[in-house]
């Protein structure tokens, strides 16, 4: 993992020391119900300290930002080189926009790239209640004249997950009434923006949202193309979840040609992404707040993860392992479920809403082939269901578990 310079930039910034212009936000304030955690309002100060950084004296100075980064250790060669990836397809969209993806010795600077920050933020972290704070956030700061004004998208790569952030932003609408957010599909834009109807109010902040799948260099039904929103790249763009490239299917490699054309339409904007899951080398030299599930861990938010020792390979060769050793590993599982199960009935009998009913979940690496993990897992299950188990066997996996719980047994990302 590279380091997190943009983190580590804005840490020496203090909020106080900005402006006045750029102070005075309620980072806790969401809903009735909701205020946000520390750690999120620790996520929305750090986004506006990188947008100090990035709009101070109201200039957009991409150089400048790179020269920061520079200045802070950042060594690694993230220059994309055109010639290496001439066969790509997201060398064809770039050149097509050479006014803001000038080459030079067969490269494009990383500075071209660098309008942009990440927010690194676990599972169940409450990610859509900092990007909905993240678009108040910007329409406060484009009505205070200090970042340009320009159009926000949110792009997010599945239907539940647009559906949830259109909940949190009724939500917060239901609240906020100084504020509101006022959603319109990507696929309306041009007839709001004929009807001038941008912003509706003064104190209304109109978002487009599209299921980030659906962004192409392609017309169809729902696959929308890009160049037809391109809007002069003049775009907040706020994607969630939405950073995984695409297969080549020639190379069987990540060609990441969605993911270039979201940072070809905020060009002359600005891209914030969230996940809880990066890949990308620049996704984790811009990031700006680092909150992933060891930090999420750590702090106290989330669960106590133990991993088990216990060899879970036994079911990919079915020569490695004798049957009863794979019965044995079958057995062990369920005797921790069990284990588990017999404590939630203590704790329920003092209260029933303590903890939830324990589910085990089982991953395999083949289901729809002969001799598939699951099949095989299945099959040791039904033994054990039908009592064909030796009753020696399942005092041995009881004493190896013991054993394994007994020497010093560690938690994951915590002591």
């Amino acid at each position: 993992m590279a380091d997190l310079y943009l983190q580590n930039i804005v840490n020496d910034i203090r909020l106080e020391d900005l402006p006045e212009q750029w102070q005075g936000f309620n980072f806790s304030r969401f809903s009735k119900d909701k205020t946000l955690f520390d750690f999120q309002q620790k996520a929305l100060e750090n986004a506006l300290r990188g947008l100090w950084l990035f709009y101070k004296d109201k200039n957009a100075d991409k150089q400048s930002m790179f020269n920061r980064y520079r200045l802070n250790g950042l060594e690694e060669d993230l220059d994309y080189d055109t010639q290496k990836k001439q066969d790509s397809k997201t060398v064809k969209y770039l050149l097509e926009y050479d006014k803001d993806y000038p080459v030079v010795d067969s490269k494009i600077s990383f500075s071209c790239f660098i309008n942009r920050m990440s927010f690194w933020m676990a599972t169940g972290s409450g990610k859509t209640l900092v990007i909905v704070k993240l678009i108040e956030l910007l329409g406060t700061l484009m009505s205070r004249g200090e970042i340009p004004k320009k159009d926000i998208l949110f792009l997010t790569c599945r239907e539940d997950l647009l559906d949830q952030f259109k909940k949190h932003v009724e939500e917060f609408n239901s609240y906020n009434f100084d504020t509101r957010i006022q959603l319109k599909s990507l696929k309306d834009y041009g007839s709001v923006k004929q009807q001038n109807a941008l912003p509706l109010t003064k104190n209304e902040i109109t978002v487009f949202c599209y299921r980030s799948d659906l962004i192409s260099d392609e017309q169809k039904d729902k696959t929308v193309d890009f160049r037809n929103y391109d809007n002069n790249g003049e775009w907040y763009i706020i994607l969630d979840e939405a950073h995984k490239g695409e297969k080549d299917p020639t190379t069987k490699k990540e060609d990441s040609k969605r993911q270039m054309l979201y940072s070809i339409l905020s060009r002359n904007g600005f891209l914030f992404n969230f996940s809880a899951t990066f890949t990308d080398q620049i996704d984790f030299i811009t990031c700006v707040f680092n909150f992933n599930l060891a930090e999420f861990v750590k702090e106290g938010y989330g669960k106590h993860i133990y991993v088990s020792s216990g060899n879970i390979d036994a079911f990919r060769d079915r020569n490695d392992f004798s049957p009863a050793e794979k019965q044995k590993i079958v057995l062990k599982t369920l005797l921790l479920l069990t284990y588990i199960n017999k404590h939630v009935e203590k704790i329920r009998d003092i209260d029933s809403t303590l903890y939830h009913r324990p589910l085990l979940l089982t991953l395999v690496n083949s289901v729809d082939v002969e001799d598939s993990d699951l099949e095989l897992f299945f099959i040791e299950l039904e033994k054990i269901a039908r009592g064909a188990v030796n009753t020696d066997l399942i005092q041995t996996a009881k004493e190896e578990l013991i054993q394994e719980f007994s020497n010093d047994a560690k938690f994951t990302f915590e002591d």
